[in-house]
């Protein structure tokens, strides 16, 4: 019931607190806590992220600016530095962690959806890199002088929702991430060039699965079978089935692959793809990798409307916090979106949030009448053109 509720209270009835307090109880997070619960600084955090809040006294200014309306807002009380600071830094990040996943299975349930009519669902997966100051995040070493992590994410392209993450040093190779990807039979899985290695590419065969991957310039292959004829206007350059030829990517990946060329007329730029799957149209091939710019428009969220290019913690404890709590956020306002039906963007939607947080507006009324006319551009980033 809405009953003159704040718009930041209205959008923590999205998440299940009951699950929420069985995973503090699993890892004892409010083991001899009086005031400050997990709970409370999941709340901050988010409050924190979506006013866009830049450092860990700007979150506590923010929070005691409005102590008189903590309680109804959901902090339970305004937060203090050291309070917040000993939470993010000793509490343990599976608790968030492990929200975070139900949160994501919860906005998949309520966003499924067949855009692609592929008998199974669609992932892009891709990394970004956060810079860290070395200094003081010394267990983040990067390069001699520099540190930095990496969140590895794989999206649901389908249902626009991140459900997977695997965080690391920013040193770790992009492909060794492929390792810890949890394969769905009959999934598609979309990667960049950075990912060419053979060998994890045909695991994936292994597990019943399918991949799309953008090739090189000095992928040996070997066709055996073309297909000849393609629409006018198309693009399509080539459809053949073969072997790799390389000397090291023969034995890395033994069974029949697949290589598509596409003529990108707009970029005047030609992609090379290589897939597993046999039996899609050239097109949908891609289609399916033109898709994947949606990873790198998350990660421009997360980054930039999230709050996760500075955090508010030194330890990596602190740091997963972070992340995984801004990730809830994403996540709980994509479920917001789908179950209010709200034609926004979940963009736009950050946008309003941002400065309504502390309004007594009606969601309802908040998102209503989209204006169409906006255009969402992220420090001059448009949408792309075909690739």
């Amino acid at each position: 019931m809405y009953n003159k509720k704040y718009v930041f209270s209205q959008l923590l009835d999205a998440l299940d607190r009951n699950d929420f307090n069985y995973l503090v109880r699993k890892y004892e997070g409010d083991k001899y806590v009086k005031q400050f619960t997990c709970y409370n600084q999941l709340a901050v955090l988010m409050f924190g992220q979506l006013s866009n809040r830049e450092s860990l006294r700007d979150v506590v200014l923010a929070t005691q600016a409005h102590a008189s309306k903590a309680y109804h807002l959901g902090f339970g009380k305004a937060a203090t530095k050291s309070n917040l600071s000993k939470a993010n830094n000793n509490r343990d990040y599976r608790i968030f962690e492990e929200f975070a996943y139900h949160m994501v299975a919860e906005a998949q349930k309520r966003r499924a959806t067949e855009i692609f009519k592929l008998k199974g669902k669609v992932y892009a997966f891709d990394s970004t890199t956060i810079d860290l100051c070395l200094n003081v995040f010394q267990w983040a070493l990067f390069r001699k002088k520099k540190g930095g992590i990496k969140v590895h994410t794989l999206y649901d392209i389908e249902t626009q929702i991140p459900t997977f993450f695997h965080i690391t040093p920013a040193r770790v190779h992009d492909t060794k991430a492929m390792d810890v990807i949890p394969y769905e039979e009959n999934s598609f899985y979309i990667f960049d060039r950075g990912y060419n290695d053979f060998k994890r590419l045909h695991n994936i065969e292994g597990v019943g699965a399918y991949f799309v991957i953008r090739g090189k310039k000095n992928n040996d292959f070997r066709p055996i079978k073309w297909t000849r004829r393609f629409p006018p206007g198309s693009g399509i350059l080539s459809d053949a089935v073969g072997y790799m030829d390389g000397q090291l990517t023969a034995a890395k990946y033994p069974d029949k692959i697949r290589r598509v060329v596409y003529w990108d007329d707009v970029n005047k730029r030609k992609f090379i793809f290589f897939t597993n799957a046999l039996d899609i149209s050239p097109m949908t091939v891609a289609e399916l990798y033109h898709q994947r710019w949606q990873i790198e428009l998350f990660f421009k969220w997360l980054k930039q409307h999230l709050k996760i290019k500075k955090f508010w913690g030194e330890t990596e404890n602190a740091v997963r916090i972070q992340i995984y709590s801004a990730i809830t956020a994403y996540v709980m306002m994509a479920i917001v979106q789908k179950k209010m039906g709200i034609e926004r963007s979940i963009y736009e939607m950050l946008q309003i949030v941002s400065i309504s947080l502390t309004d007594t507006t009606p969601l309802e009324a908040l998102f209503a009448k989209p204006n169409y006319n906006i255009v969402n551009e992220l420090d001059g980033y448009s949408e792309p053109t075909l690739f």
